[in-house]
């Protein structure tokens, strides 16, 4: 992510907890199906993505790549505008 501007140095992977949902409108899971987590009233798409751990730098680089073409298809499906700050990577 570095390559593309976002610095996740700081980022720690979080386990989705009713109280970490509770101001959610919108979960997006990648990958999991069946087993992804569910949280009561809260909408949720499952978007088909290979999970990147392990894998080589260039298969992650092209999941990066998927992630943010979904991400665009997302705003353009619900309309919502990019503010200017968010644009450096899409």
């Amino acid at each position: 992510m570095n390559e593309v501007g976002i610095d996740l140095s700081r980022v720690q992977p979080q386990k989705l907890t009713p109280d970490l949902a509770k101001e959610a409108q919108l979960l997006v899971t990648m990958g999991c199906g069946e087993a992804c987590p569910h949280v009561p009233g809260l909408r949720r798409l499952d978007w088909p993505l290979e999970d990147p751990k392990g894998k080589p730098v260039q298969r992650v680089r092209e999941i990066r790549d998927d992630v943010k073409q979904h991400v665009l298809k997302l705003i353009e499906e619900e309309g919502w505008a990019l503010r200017p700050e968010s644009r450096h990577w899409l």
